[in-house]
């Protein structure tokens, strides 16, 4: 009877901690550190960018670039809680506290966005982030001259299995943090996302024995599976603990113009293959509700997860008139997966000695279940390491591209596509005109981490693993490698016998990860309200990470016209660029951050690495300018309306900058739109993953030998770090739809 009675109370204490009783919500840590950055060191920074922008003859009164990031995440998003767990080396919660200190005593940020899942995020979590943000800000000291702005916001996260159910990523950043001008709950694309699938109560309260971050672990998962979807209604009458779920941009948008607040929509990653189906495009984002273009007016090209930019006319998989898929042949700038699928099957086959057309039959077949496998094409072989892959997939004539790149999601594609079924009163087609800039999409609360190469404020930091766990967090691990057989199988067979996180390529994957992003705006002062009308002028622009000083701006008769502008002319356009490199850094951290956050934390939230500038600055080496003329009829050939670049403009080494002044002569006789946009790059410096590609061994024109970033080392090789303009949007007043 006592065995009994004690079983059942191990059961019960089980069944609880299963529950999450004992387990705390991340975001429950609300107050930052009430110290803000020095005002002198604010002001340094003011007085040493005027002097930048005074040498390269950028005189624009009392406006200032101010630097920030839109994308940054807490482990209240789940991905990042898994990433923050004992088993992978994880450092624990990294909440919306940590993540105000490291942008403002860490990354010295100007301003940021939290932007965690929103299908993570609980009525809890909610409440406490917004609490959070307020806090924050309330230690920025005058709001008219704040040392950061903290802007409240979520990201709308959602992957389609195929290219036409495929929309992507979006981040919502909200103008304002008060009550009755911010919704009463985030918007998700889905209910739950991965934590909505948990494993049994039993199962979790055991892995809760272990440590007190698996208690927090069974807390969220309870807290997540249990959440109820909104029911139909107005959003304002909504219950304030359920998850509300838009499955589409159309219905974001819709929930947002419900809500009627101010918010800007920034899609990110439009271009990663790791979540995105090959062969997606962004043209059914144009069609009616799909784009609000009141709303979603900015887009990210380069994050910690790689540069969307560049147009590429590579093919990933191919579709013939019956729908079915296929593999393409390699290219000189791309070597499908698929293919290099057939490849390792060929090789296996004839190292066992079977005959010549036999293995060529086999490496057929690969190839067409790779195809079919869509993101998962690699699993189709057994036992497949990630050097087999060499670089297949990857776009080779980009710099850091976005891991398993698609084309069909980069910058310059979005920039010159038109839906000619939705026309404006000149018959001009419908299409997209946005504003560029870059952000971190950190996991770890550390927004605003490019300022210096330390692959520990990367997307991949080393981690120490640590062995255990079962095969609970099986998923989350490697796990148990596989026989190498000279034979391929089908998705669903690999899927069956593979765990989750080997469906996907998260080894080959660490080597396209990088310090990540920052926006920079040029405002009429520090303040919200200044960065914010910025950001609508879509007078913005992106950096790979460093600090670098950019204008773009077209030359006219009584004034100019910066990055971001839409107007109509007939006259050859004239154009003007500045560019300045940015400062650099000096070791270690500031005695102000020491002071605010001592000298543990600093350590363990900063990685004793923070933004340190001297008075040095990197040279400009050269300005590209990029021209695009978007299609006037569909399916007009994109490839053949991208010139970049379009003008190259080589610097002289001046440290105190470059300018460009061009004209384009051919816009009066074309009389096409245009779009124009400029890239500055830097003197190239050792940075985490600056060659992805690592390739050490070629063979007529191939890699035939990859180096992938290990567990050890920081992974530096020279990269050339850049800033991108926002474009200028040039329409001609004859341009017609077709010709």
């Amino acid at each position: 009877m006592i065995l009994v009675s004690v079983a059942l109370v191990a059961l019960g204490v089980v069944y609880g901690l299963g529950r999450g009783v004992l387990g705390h919500f991340d975001s429950e840590t609300l107050e930052p550190v009430e110290v803000a950055r020095p005002p002198e060191a604010v002001a340094e920074g003011v007085t040493k960018q005027r002097m930048a922008a005074h040498s390269v003859g950028a005189n624009d009164g009392d406006r200032q670039i101010l630097f920030g990031d839109f994308h940054a995440h807490t482990t209240i998003s789940f991905d990042a809680f898994m990433m923050s767990i004992p088993v992978v080396g994880g450092e624990g919660a990294r909440p919306p506290a940590d993540a105000c200190d490291f942008a403002r005593h860490c990354a010295a940020l100007d301003f940021w966005s939290i932007n965690d899942h929103a299908s993570n995020i609980t009525a809890t979590d909610w409440s406490n982030t917004v609490e959070a943000i307020r806090q924050c800000n309330a230690q920025a000291g005058d709001p008219a001259n704040p040392d950061m702005v903290s802007f409240l916001g979520w990201e709308w996260t959602q992957a389609g299995l195929t290219p036409d159910t495929h929309f992507g990523h979006k981040n919502v950043v909200l103008a304002h943090t008060d009550d009755d001008r911010i919704p009463a709950r985030p918007i998700a694309a889905a209910l739950g996302g991965t934590a909505a699938n948990p494993p049994p109560v039993l199962t979790r309260g055991m892995l809760a024995l272990q440590d007190a971050r698996y208690r927090d672990l069974a807390a969220r998962w309870t807290a997540l599976s249990e959440t109820e979807a909104c029911p139909e209604g107005s959003v304002r009458d909504l219950p304030l603990d359920c998850a509300e779920v838009a499955p589409t941009p159309a219905e974001l948008f819709r929930k947002l113009d419900d809500w009627g607040h101010d918010a800007v929509v920034i899609p990110h990653g439009t271009a990663w293959g790791v979540y995105t189906p090959p062969l997606s495009s962004w043209d059914k984002q144009l069609e009616g509700a799909m784009h609000d273009p009141e709303r979603q007016t900015l887009i990210e090209i380069y994050s910690g997860h790689g540069d969307s930019e560049v147009y590429s006319d590579f093919r990933t998989l191919t579709r013939n008139d019956e729908d079915e898929l296929g593999c393409p042949e390699p290219s000189e700038n791309y070597l499908p997966t698929c293919w290099r699928a057939g490849e390792v099957i060929e090789a296996r086959c004839l190292a066992e000695g079977e005959s010549m057309d036999e293995c060529a039959s086999r490496a057929a077949e690969a190839r067409q279940l790779a195809a079919q496998a869509g993101v998962s094409g690699h699993v189709v072989v057994p036992g497949i390491q990630s050097a087999d892959l060499l670089d297949a997939g990857q776009c080779r004539d980009c710099d850091q591209p976005a891991f398993n790149y698609r084309p069909g999601g980069s910058a310059q594609y979005i920039a010159a596509i038109g839906n000619f079924d939705e026309t404006d009163e000149t018959g001009r087609p419908r299409r997209f005109r946005f504003g560029f800039i870059g952000s971190s999409d950190i996991h770890s609360g550390r927004p605003g981490t490019g300022y210096k190469e330390v692959r520990r404020l990367s997307e991949s930091p080393r981690r120490e693993r640590r062995e255990g766990s079962g095969g609970l967090i099986a998923s989350y691990q490697r796990g148990e490698p596989e026989e190498p057989l000279a034979r391929a199988r089908s998705y669903e067979e690999a899927r069956a016998s593979l765990s989750g996180l080997q469906l996907y390529e998260t080894e080959r994957v660490r080597s396209y990860l990088y310090t990540g992003g920052l926006v920079a705006v040029h405002a009429e002062g520090r303040s919200r309200e200044a960065i914010w009308d910025a950001m609508e002028r879509k007078e913005v622009y992106s950096t790979s990470g460093p600090r670098l000083l950019l204008w773009f701006d077209l030359i006219e008769e009584n004034g100019t016209r910066p990055m971001g502008s839409e107007l109509t002319m007939r006259d050859a356009p004239v154009f003007r660029v500045r560019a300045v490199g940015s400062r650099v850094q000096a070791p270690g951290c500031p005695q102000s951050t020491l002071d605010a956050l001592g000298e543990d934390r600093t350590a363990s939230l900063c990685a004793s690495e923070c933004y340190r500038p001297t008075d040095e600055r990197r040279r400009i080496t050269h300005i590209d300018v990029v021209r695009i003329r978007p299609q006037v009829e569909a399916g007009e050939d994109v490839g053949s309306l991208i010139d970049d670049p379009w003008q190259r403009f080589e610097c002289d080494g001046d440290p105190s900058g470059c300018v460009a002044t061009f004209v384009d002569p051919d816009f009066p006789k074309l009389s096409r739109d245009t779009v124009y946009y400029a890239r500055a790059f830097e003197e190239p410096s050792p940075t985490v993953n600056g060659q992805p590609q690592r390739c050490t061994e070629w063979t007529d024109g191939r890699c035939t030998r990859t180096d992938l970033c290990g567990e050890d080392g920081e992974c530096l090789s020279d990269y050339a770090h850049r800033a991108w303009s926002s474009p200028i949007y040039v329409d001609h007043p004859e341009a017609r739809r077709s010709r």
